[in-house]
């Protein structure tokens, strides 16, 4: 019979099963991770619409269309939402290329928050957007 150490078998099937779980969670956390980038679609009308989806997403790009804005002009003008929400909102749009983030070395630190040209470019079909809600809360308002 040879000779085998139970303890060092033990403990090498530990570490592999326990490489197996940190990379299993390895895994999850990089799909985690990139799930939220932008993603083609059926058809370019879903496509648009899983991007700019999301809690005031929309909002936020035509109050950037005025101009740049740092964070506390931003959750001024959506008080309806929370910080952390806005927060998450924010760094959805940049993930996606819709708004560049500019952090100032200060104290207390300055961001500052701008369209890039991509959510320029798409400023005409929010703004379309608006007015067919308009259309539609007045048509709710009407009966």
């Amino acid at each position: 019979m040879a000779n085998i150490n139970i303890k060092a078998l033990i403990v090498n099937n530990l570490q592999i099963i326990h490489l197996r779980t940190f990379s299993s969670e390895l895994n999850i956390f990089n799909a985690l991770k990139t799930e939220k980038k932008m993603e083609k679609s059926y058809c370019p009308i879903d496509t648009f619409v899983n991007v700019v989806k999301g809690k005031r997403k929309a909002t936020i790009i035509l109050h950037l269309f005025q101009g740049n804005k740092r964070y506390n002009e931003l959750a001024k003008l959506l008080t309806d939402i929370s910080e952390r929400m806005l927060t998450k909102q924010l760094k959805e749009l940049e993930e996606d290329g819709l708004i560049d983030r500019k952090a100032y070395p200060e104290v207390p630190p300055r961001v500052e928050y701008s369209l890039t040209d991509l959510g320029r470019e798409i400023h005409p079909v929010l703004k379309g957007m608006y007015k067919g809600g308009i259309l539609f809360e007045k048509s709710i308002e009407n009966s």
